[in-house]
This record gives C-alpha cells, structure tokens and sequence, in this order.
C-alpha cells in the first residue's frame, strides 16, 4: 500500500469514528454520576458510587443492556461536586460537553441539584436526582427528573407525625438558613405545623449557617420556648453535634429529623444520644422484605455496611434510567435525539416497581410515592415505624 493511500484510509478511519456515538460500533453506554465524593457529606458519595457501580456489575455480568436489537456494555463516569453549588455546574458541564454522556444520576442534595438541573435542562440532557427532595430541582425543566418524594410532602408528614405520636401542641425548628433543603424543608414543616394547631404553634424557629458547629444559643432559646418536640432537617454530619448539645443544655423532649437523617454515617458519629429517636425517609433497612431485602444484603456483603437511603434511591434512579433507555425501542447513535428520546420516555414512566417504593411521575417530573417514618432502635438500627402515602 502506498504512502498517501495509507494516510487516506487513517484519515478515513478518524471520520468515521468521530461519528461513533451511543448505540455505534463501541456499543457503550455512557452515564454519568454528579456526586460528593469529597467534602460534608462524603458517605453520600460513597454510597451512590456503591450502589451504581453494583448495579453495573449486575448489568455488564449479564451481557449488558438490551436497547432495541442492540445491547450495549455500561460505562459510569463519576464526578465529584465535592459538596458544593459551583462544583456541581462544572461537574454536570464537563459530564454533558466532554464525557458526552447520555444522561446524569444526581447530585444529590438540593443545594447541588437545583444549579445542577438548570445547566442539564439548558443542554438538554436527562438528569435525576435521586435524594434532592427542593421542588425547585424539577420545576420548569422537562429534561430534569427525581427518584424521591418532595418536601412540600414531607413537611407536613413530619409535621402531623409529631403531633399524633407525642402529642405535640407547640414545635421548635432548628436549621442552616444558607441550604436550599434544611430552609424549604423548615418552611413546609412550620406552615403545616401551623395549619393543624394555628398561627404560632411553632414557638421557636431558629436558623445557622453552613459550617456552623455551636447551637447552644439556639438551642437556649428553644428550650426556653416551652416547645414539646424539635424538628431539625439537617445532615447527618451536623445532627450528632445538635443532639448531643440539646441534651448537654437539658433538652429531653423528642427530636424528629428527615431524610438526611438516613446515612449509614449518622450512629457512627451519634451514638446513644440519637437512640429513640424518629426521622422521615424514604426506605428501611431493618425489617425489609423482597427485592428491598435483596438489595441491602448484596450491598452489605460487597461493601461491609448496610446500605442508607441514598444508596438504595440511586440503585432506583438508575434502574429507572435504564429502563427508560430500553423502552426507547432503540437509540439512534445521534446523542441529541437520544437524550430527547431518553426525557420522552421517562416522563411516560409509570409503576415503577422500585425497592424504595412504587413511582409513577408527574407532568413535572416528580414520582408520586409513599414516605416512611424510621425509628433508631436501641441497638442503632433504622426501623420502620410507620408509612405515610399521598
């Protein structure tokens, strides 16, 4: 073969393959994962990676995903928004622009999830979280999805909870004013606080900052307040430090908490004094059954600890994604209209049997699902206590 004509067929070669995209020769699914490998709340990572990455070992084990007459090996590119806002955007761009992935699972919180989910609807790419539980991370973003119940929700759950089971006439919030989730999660617990036992029921309604690691003025005041329960919507890293001071400064009333609550993390660092305790949730280990109970003991063997809610909504978010692709019919190879094919599909999702519970999505992206209410058992264990539907 001559000179020129070998760099023709080179040549020729490099333009084919730069027309390889999802569904070509590689048959290779590319997804990617915005996600806080680093930062506050690492376990949160950690446990979506975990259950992701079991997840496609499942998959490519068993010869991979079936898309139409093709079936394409998973590839999962993790990024880390490292905990925070302008991390996540720069995560999600890079994911969307040079990884070239097909969709995103996550971030998680609200806080990265909201900024996350503008650039992943500006460039038209499917993106779910499956823990931002802010009504803002879907509002108005078609290509924007979630695998959890929403706080509009949640709020008055823990709200009417706490006023049934103790009895609760007057309530104290405690949370971080600069966090999308704490803050709205705060706002929906005092309106529907309110709404059961009237204007001003909520006696004491204080805030902190991100960081912040002394309550006890707060706490001073709330227990001055005369209030009969605390809600506190923090991360796991922050409520061992709330509760521990609470009960230094003499609180023994109840402390009710919600989903970020749910970290394997949170008795590690908490101890005795989270014991008895009530959060709201998504899923419980302690007591599950079926597919639930099959998930948790796969991970825990893999990975040396039983898995939190995070874990257990990313295994949903990308089993949902992944059925989503598949009932595609077929993808083109053309990334554009597969991300469009991808959206289409997974706003027409409905009964999705998911270990955390059955989904079907609203027009705005969000699935319509049952929460739970989890207590910490004496021996540190997440039980389910009860479950509270739409």
């Amino acid at each position: 073969m001559s000179r020129k004509r070998s760099v023709l067929s080179v040549l020729s070669l490099l333009v084919a393959l730069s027309f390889v995209s999802v569904g070509s020769a590689a048959d290779t699914l590319k997804i990617g994962f915005n996600i806080p490998l680093t930062g506050d709340i690492p376990k949160v990572g950690e446990g979506s990676k975990f259950a992701a990455e079991m997840l496609k070992e499942e998959v490519n084990g068993a010869g991979g995903l079936k898309v139409g007459d093709k079936t394409y090996q998973l590839e999962f590119i993790y990024e880390d928004n490292e905990s925070k806002a302008e991390s996540a955007t720069a995560a999600a761009l890079k994911l969307i622009t040079q990884d070239q992935v097909l969709a995103i699972i996550g971030p998680q919180a609200s806080k990265q999830a909201i900024p996350a989910g503008e650039v992943c609807d500006s460039y038209m790419t499917p993106m779910i979280s499956p823990w931002s539980t802010n009504p803002q991370t879907t509002k108005d973003r078609p290509y924007v999805f979630r695998a959890c119940f929403l706080d509009p929700f949640q709020g008055p759950v823990a709200a009417k909870f706490v006023s049934e089971e103790f009895g609760a006439k007057k309530a104290a919030v405690l949370y971080d004013i600069a966090s999308d989730y704490p803050k709205g999660l705060a706002e929906y617990f005092k309106e529907a606080f309110e709404k059961i036992h009237g204007p001003g029921s909520v006696v004491a309604f204080e805030t902190f900052t991100t960081k912040d690691r002394d309550f006890s003025a707060q706490l001073t005041n709330i227990i001055k307040s005369g209030a009969d329960v605390l809600f506190t919507p923090q991360y796991y890293d922050e409520v061992p430090l709330i509760v521990k001071q609470a009960h230094e400064l003499g609180w023994n009333k109840p402390i009710m908490g919600s989903d970020s609550w749910g970290s394997a993390e949170l008795m590690t660092l908490c101890g005795d004094d989270c014991k008895g305790l009530f959060f709201s949730t998504h899923y419980a280990a302690a007591g599950a059954k079926g597919a639930t109970k099959e998930f948790i003991e796969k991970y825990k063997a893999k990975y040396g600890y039983v898995p939190d809610d995070v874990a257990a909504l990313t295994w949903d978010a990308t089993r949902l994604l992944l059925q989503a692709i598949q009932e595609t019919g077929g993808l083109t190879g053309n990334l554009d209209k597969d991300r469009e094919m991808v959206k289409d599909a997974l706003a027409k999702v409905k009964d999705f049997d998911g270990i955390t519970g059955k989904m079907t999505f609203t027009p705005e992206g969000d699935p319509i699902k049952c929460a739970v209410i989890v207590k910490i058992s004496d021996q540190g264990e997440f039980e389910f206590y009860k479950s509270v539907c739409p």
